[in-house]
């Protein structure tokens, strides 16, 4: 294609910035041969590598057809990044040119030509694992030497990881030797096609072919499929095949790479007590078991969806278990205990206790489980191996959710936003897979690519360095130019999320990092959408960082206008200045502050703040469609819901408290009178003010929460099951009717307190708190006490609309000189175990409220 032309269309898709499209690109390609050059006689590059780029792969016949799509795999993905097909030979070629041996042990000793260090290779123990070996011949030799058919794929994938790959040449370290094999036996991804997905749905089976080889080639050996019926619309626009066709195909596909088929099939029908309702569900389930060509095991959630009494459910999992087995007699059945309330989970594990039923081969510990995960191990019986499911796809309301989170983030990127989080899954890997045989990851789309990839890696090799498993995703899926870069890119991702936005100043220069890969990369790289993925975070992430800071000064000067309010109540402003003015003195001493406080405000709406990354990041959203079909605007690219990853809708939400204050202003100028008005101001300036000798807390807020128990932290409490953790409702629940403080919390989990402690009060005086409850679970009751037990009020409905509350605190509470109060949800009920969310805490003297002070 000619060059201009390329040009012209990478431009119309948004994959070129307009500064790249200025600058004229290099004919020839880095690391290239000049044109005529004979790579045959091309030496070795004389930096302890050895050149691949004429070798030719040496398979023996007797290999297996997946043993033979493991080298259609190498040579494939190498002529992909090279130009270079490599040919391929079943007998040791007589010629010395650089070879690349591979099979299983046995079936290489069949060439008998090998060099020694080669046919000195030992079989490798374990299921899965690999040898890979540079000879020290004079010829260079490279061995992938596998323990079994998958142990061929996956020290293909190993080689790859390892190949240094440019145009039209092939490197490798001449130092390699490794021996490894997979510490856990699971290690998958959950891949549905349909439309609750935020890209999974528009994948062609070329698409879905390509990923999951991807997967495999770093070590995932499972992929999870969703059936045709789940808790979602049956159709998606994006659709390219019915879904029970598609999900034949992803099977299909997975058989010929030799990995593991699993199911996800949600028990969602309302009565399996009734024997109808059991007949139906048998003949749906079968007619999905006798299509597929490959299942392994099937899992079955206890919840979301779904709610069936544990005996009830069991009884319908040993019928559908042997649905299964008449179609693939070797599949297994699993079941999660999850959404189950205490007395489900008694009944849950008292079952599988006394009556431990064969058929059942193991139970799945994932999202919404009552219990941690050292506790549901110790609960239940040694023979049952528990599968880890782990959610990370989600960055908030989900299992594992990003740590003190800004709300600035929160509202603007939302629940699955493309979200990297290479050391919090790290953490998370080596914290919980020690219980387990292994895991496979809950994935709402490819939002989450980079985390599946670490998990993959964590799972074989819990002792790898995250940074080499990111060097390693960046030089095969970006290019060996940007490997290092782009993994540094990668995690300082993660690290933008680290700190407040507003003083976080690493977020401009993660941007300027990926600036600097943009304006290098070629025109190809930039076609390939994870750098389209990591460039929109760095720009999406600045553009907010941008809006904050304006928007924060902006309402910090209206503020400051509205002051002039509390002054003019007491000294009205001279009537010779009104007459300056052409105007009254009231209007001046209120509306006209009033009117210049809200055209501040408004400047917000009026400008736009950094539009040229603006546009940028629209440019890259379209890019993501068009590579990977991505839904990131539920009108343009009608992806299902603006939090199912439509970020774009999202990207100048309201991240300050600006709606709420012209409104308020609004409100204000309506009210009849001059002192209703002056009241009125002079009550929104001390909205947070909790008088002398009192204290605030914005619970939302981690830089205004001095008073709240933080607990143990995500590092060593990533569920937050005993951590305080911050809460958010989505941005259109309330519009602008409400502060920007009681759209944000903090919140505990299930049945645990969440905790404020107040040192050195004064033991002499009374206290009043006023309490702001909101949440996204304002049917759940909650509950005060303060210390010693004593109740401050019982179990109360949350009030909608959300408004304050004041309750005395009995002198008793604070006659030591602290206080620690703590809230509670009903006790008892599972499911996702939220409902204990507060927004904000005054602690007021009694006396000063009596007095007079701010309501």
């Amino acid at each position: 294609m000619d060059r201009r032309h390329f040009l012209k269309n990478a431009s119309t898709l948004g994959v070129l910035s307009p500064r790249l499209l200025s600058e004229s690109w290099p004919l020839q390609a880095p690391g290239s041969t000049q044109p005529g050059t004979n790579r045959a006689d091309a030496p070795n590059t004389g930096t302890g590598e050895i050149d691949l780029s004429s070798a030719v792969v040496v398979a023996p016949a007797a290999l297996s057809k997946r043993e033979r799509k493991a080298i259609q795999v190498l040579v494939e993905e190498i002529e992909r990044r090279t130009a270079i097909r490599l040919p391929i030979s079943e007998t040791w070629p007589a010629l010395p040119s650089p070879k690349i041996v591979v099979g299983s042990r046995d079936a290489l000793h069949s060439l008998g030509s090998l060099p020694q260090d080669i046919a000195a290779i030992a079989r490798p123990a374990e299921p899965e694992g690999y040898t890979l070996r540079v000879s020290s011949a004079t010829t260079p030799t490279v061995a992938v030497v596998g323990t079994d058919k998958r142990g061929v794929l996956f020290g293909v994938g190993g080689l790859l990881r390892n190949l240094r790959m440019t145009y039209n040449q092939i490197r490798l370290s001449d130092r390699l030797d490794l021996t490894t094999h997979p510490k856990y036996p699971l290690r998958g991804h959950q891949l549905g096609y349909r439309p609750k997905t935020n890209s999974y749905d528009g994948w062609t089976v070329e698409m879905w072919d390509q990923y999951i080889r991807d997967l495999a080639i770093f070590g995932t050996n499972a992929i999870e499929l969703i059936p045709p019926r789940s808790d979602d619309e049956p159709n998606s626009p994006h659709f390219w095949l019915p879904p029970k066709q598609m999900m034949v195909e992803m099977s299909r596909i997975c058989d010929v790479y030799g990995l593991d088929v699993w199911i996800w099939y949600p028990a969602m029908d309302k009565d399996y007590s009734d024997p109808k309702t059991v007949e139906f569900a048998l003949d749906e389930w079968g007619q999905i078991f006798e299509a597929l060509p490959r299942i392994d095991a099937v899992f079955v959630p206890g919840g979301d969806p779904g709610h069936t009494e544990p005996k009830v459910l069991l009884a319908l999992l040993e019928k559908q278990n042997r649905n299964l087995r008449r179609y693939h007699p070797q599949a297994t059945t699993w079941i999660s205990p999850q959404g189950f309330n205490p007395e489900w989970m008694d009944q849950f594990f008292e079952i599988l206790q006394h009556e431990q039923p064969a058929w059942l081969a193991g139970v799945v510990f994932g999202p919404q489980s009552y219990l941690d995960l050292p506790a549901f191990r110790k609960r239940l019986p040694k023979q049952y191996p528990i599968r880890f499911y782990p959610d990370i796809t989600h960055s908030l309301e989900c299992q594992f959710p990003v740590p003190d989170w800004d709300a600035a983030f929160a509202y603007t990127e939302g629940r699955e936003v493309i979200n990297p989080r290479p050391g919090s899954y790290a953490n998370i890997l080596r914290l919980y897979l020690p219980h387990t045989i292994g895991f496979i990851s809950y994935s709402e789309g490819c939002n989450d690519d980079v985390n599946k990839f670490v998990c993959s890696g964590l799972a074989w090799d819990p002792d790898v360095r995250v940074l080499d498993l990111l060097t390693e995703y960046s030089r095969y899926f970006i290019s060996d130019q940007f490997a290092g870069e782009f993994a540094q890119g990668l995690l300082a991702l993660e690290q933008n999320w680290r700190a407040p936005v507003i003083s976080n100043e690493g977020i401009i220069t993660t941007l300027r990092q990926f600036q600097a890969m943009e304006d290098a990369a070629s025109p190809h790289d930039l076609l390939k959408w994870r750098i389209q993925q990591g460039l929109f975070r760095a720009y999406y992430d600045a553009y907010v960082q941008s809006r904050l800071l304006k928007e924060t000064a902006l309402e910090r000067q209206a503020m400051g206008r509205l002051e002039e309010v509390r002054r003019l109540g007491v000294n009205p402003v001279p009537l010779h200045i009104g007459a300056a003015a052409g105007i009254s003195t009231n209007e001046l001493n209120v509306n006209a502050v009033l009117d210049e406080a809200e055209g501040i405000l408004d400047q917000a709406s009026r400008s736009l703040t950094n539009p040229d990354w603006r546009t940028r990041i629209l440019e890259l959203g379209e890019a993501l469609y068009q590579s990977i079909r991505m839904q990131l605007a539920v009108e343009r690219y009608k992806a299902e819901a603006v939090n199912r990853g439509g970020v774009l809708d999202t990207l100048d939400a309201p991240i300050t408290n600006i709606p709420w204050l012209m409104r308020r202003i609004r409100e204000i100028r309506a009210l009849p009178s001059e002192n209703d008005r002056i009241g009125a101001v002079v009550d929104l300036l001390n909205r947070t003010n909790p008088g002398a000798g009192g204290f605030y807390d914005d619970l939302g807020n981690e830089a205004r929460q001095p008073h709240l128990i933080r607990g143990p932290g995500s590092g060593k409490d990533p569920e937050f099951r005993a951590s305080a953790l911050d809460g958010f409702t989505y941005p259109d629940a309330v519009g602008d009717s409400i502060p920007f403080a009681w759209k944000n919390w903090a919140e505990s989990l299930y049945d645990e307190p969440l905790e404020m402690y107040y040192p050195n009060l004064d033991r002499e005086i009374q206290y009043r708190i006023r309490v702001v409850y909101a949440g996204d679970s304002m049917n759940k009751r909650i509950r005060l006490t303060a210390t010693k037990d004593i109740e401050i009020h019982g179990y109360i409905q949350k009030p909608w609309p959300i408004k304050p509350l004041e309750f005395d605190i009995p002198q008793e509470a604070t006659s030591s000189g602290d206080l620690r109060l703590e809230w509670r949800r009903e006790p008892g009920l599972g499911g996702n175990g939220r409902g204990c969310q507060v927004a904000e805490v005054w602690l007021m003297i009694k006396q000063n409220v009596a007095d007079g002070a701010p309501s």
